[in-house]
């Protein structure tokens, strides 16, 4: 399944990769289309991409809508993949 998700950032490399929290799973995305992040924010992830920040409310509201749906956010993201645009495998 391909969904946008609400990620809250954890640590910033530079200004194209961070690692971000996803239900307790931490993952390698990259940030390079999101401008002025820091350590705790959120934004919306799809295909490994950061596609714009969100406010704490309304991430939490989503990620609650995806539990109320049976989502299970961090299993859908915990199988091997690969970084977008850098071929390194991550898991």
């Amino acid at each position: 399944m391909c969904l946008a998700i609400p990620v809250q950032i954890e640590q910033i490399h530079d200004e194209f990769s961070a690692i971000a929290n996803i239900g307790g799973l931490k993952k390698e995305i990259n940030i390079a289309l999101v401008d002025d992040l820091q350590v705790g924010d959120y934004v919306i992830l799809h295909v490994g991409f950061a596609l714009k920040k969100l406010d704490e409310e309304e991430a939490l509201r989503t990620l609650a809508l995806f539990a109320e749906m049976g989502i299970d956010v961090p299993a859908e993201l915990a199988s091997d993949a690969e970084l977008p645009g850098t071929g390194e495998v991550v898991s």
